[in-house]
């Protein structure tokens, strides 16, 4: 237990450094034109190939996160 509880800030830092570089590059599809109902919201677009990986890679980080900060309230 003491191994990890000296390794998990550490991991959190990094997933946190991971997670905020995975949402920067994602595309960004709601502009401010969208928002008030701009031409862009008028078409569905489907997520494929780099872009879908980015976008699964960010929500396995995400939940790796997660449970790390659970795991920390406990240790």
């Amino acid at each position: 237990m003491e191994t990890l509880a000296s390794i998990l800030p550490w991991l959190q830092v990094g997933l946190s450094v991971a997670l905020i570089a995975l949402v920067l590059i994602q595309q960004n599809e709601a502009s401010l034109g969208s928002a008030f109902g701009g031409a862009s919201a008028s078409f569905a677009h489907t997520k494929r190939g780099l872009e879908r990986t980015i976008f699964i890679a960010t929500i396995i980080i995400a939940i790796l996160f997660i449970v790390s900060a659970i795991t920390a309230l406990f240790l």
